[in-house]
């Protein structure tokens, strides 16, 4: 049976060599190699982790070694990494566990010749740590290269909230995230789900502020192979997410307009919140998407969506209805309120990237606006921290459209204080409040 390190290591070179997604990448391995639960968590941790720090980790090598680290070999470069992040920060493997297999995957994966170099940059680290030295000058190197962040996006968060709060926030996004998810109130009780979980020793805590979210603490294991999934009782959403649906505010009876709603837990949240009473137009340019949607759709019992592919951005093509009551707009975003969930995106993104997404994002607020009726609601939202992308496409689409405005709505963060958001936007920050990055706005048209 392949062990949990040589799975992590044949994931990471996959992310190498096809550019893989990293959740995509785990996913794949994990269906096909058997391993038991343990090793399965531990293959899945040294994955992220690499992956999430892997800058820091490149730091580490380029002191600990005699070439930089763009000239060592790849798979060689990954070894390390999973040697450096186990001694690093995985407290509960021993040394000289994480050493010597580290030198157990070279030897096993064509770098026998190098595997006095892993062995000697390891040992060199430890004895650094135990003589309480410390191998990275705290004082020489950059945030990005003591938070693994590019440099650029630390860049962007201190012009925004500040160093202080930036370090917070690369701290917060180099833990693995919370799980969070939303009851289906057509189904069940809150109470009887937590109770069901409770059963299997996973807490299950009410959220603030959200009558239908529990955030799960202890070992779940798969997702689908918990109590209640299959049979529709709940889904997955973060805290943040489920707040979107609830701005939103729908009710039984009403015609909606998912703009983007692909995979579709905003847009199952809406349909629950209305009773399953009314009709939802789920829309979105793939569809394969799509198709995840109404897996999650009929899990779940809801027969009042409606599912349409369609790119709004090219010539002639309409929406399937010529006005709404409210309309959710979740639009592509750079993602940076998801880092700790999505590691890769810290990487992927650029200016340039998060540049082709403003002009997108504005077009679909123009789209959409005629389509609601008088008195009818948009909300839109991204689960990025980007003021481009957030607070500056609402300014901006405000002055353009003087029949609307920003509408004042209530949010209970998770402490269980009550808070008025004046202005109409709200901005979900992960380190403050424990929960994925967002932002929300509520516009009401007269």
């Amino acid at each position: 049976m392949i062990s949990a390190r040589q799975l992590a290591f044949l994931v990471l070179r996959d992310i190498d060599r096809r550019d893989s997604y990293t959740d995509v990448a785990i996913d794949r391995a994990l269906q096909k190699h058997s391993l038991s639960p343990p090793d399965r968590r531990l293959c899945t941790e040294l994955v992220y982790g690499v992956v999430r720090r892997q800058r820091t980790l490149d730091c580490l090598i380029e002191q600990l070694g005699d070439r930089p680290v763009g000239k060592q070999p790849p798979d060689l470069r990954r070894i390390v990494q999973l040697g450096l992040y186990q001694l690093g920060y995985l407290d509960q493997i021993p040394a000289s566990a994480a050493i010597n297999t580290s030198v157990d995957l070279a030897k096993a994966n064509g770098l026998k010749g190098l595997s006095k170099v892993v062995n000697g940059m390891l040992r060199r680290y430890q004895r650094g740590r135990e003589g309480g030295e410390g191998i990275l000058d705290q004082g020489k190197i950059s945030l990005g290269e003591k938070y693994s962040f590019p440099d650029w996006l630390v860049d962007l968060f201190v012009q925004t909230w500040g160093q202080e709060e930036t370090e917070a926030l690369c701290t917060y996004f180099n833990h693995n995230p919370s799980l969070d998810i939303r009851i289906n109130p057509l189904q069940t009780s809150r109470e009887a789900v937590a109770q069901m979980l409770e059963s299997m020793d996973i807490t299950a805590t009410a959220m603030a502020g959200l009558p239908q979210g529990l955030r799960l603490t202890g070992k779940t294991g798969a997702i689908t192979q918990l109590p209640g999934f299959v049979e529709g009782l709940w889904t997955v959403q973060d805290a943040s997410a489920q707040w979107v649906a609830q701005i939103l505010n729908p009710q039984p009876g009403e015609t909606i307009f998912d703009v983007c709603a692909a995979p579709g837990g905003k847009t199952t949240h809406i349909a629950e919140l209305m009773g399953n009473q009314g009709q939802i137009y789920a829309g979105d340019r793939h569809g394969w998407r799509l198709q995840k949607l109404a897996v999650t759709q009929q899990r779940l019992g809801l027969t009042s969506i409606k599912t349409w592919e369609g790119d709004l951005t090219r010539p002639g093509v309409k929406p399937p209805m010529e006005s709404v009551d409210r309309a959710l707009l979740d639009v592509p975003c750079s993602g940076l309120g998801t880092l700790h969930r999505n590691p890769d995106l810290r990487w992927r993104q650029t200016p340039a990237t998060i540049e082709t997404l403003l002009p997108l994002q504005e077009f679909l607020l123009k789209a959409i606006a005629p389509l609601v009726k008088p008195g009818g609601t948009l909300v839109y939202s991204t689960c990025t921290l980007n003021r481009a992308e957030n607070e500056a496409q609402i300014e901006q689409f405000l002055q353009g459209h003087t029949e609307w405005r920003s509408e004042n709505f209530i949010w209970i963060s998770p402490s269980g204080d009550s808070q008025g958001v004046t202005d109409g936007m709200l901005t979900i920050l992960p380190h403050q409040h424990q929960q994925d990055g967002f932002f929300i706005a509520n516009l009401k048209k007269a």
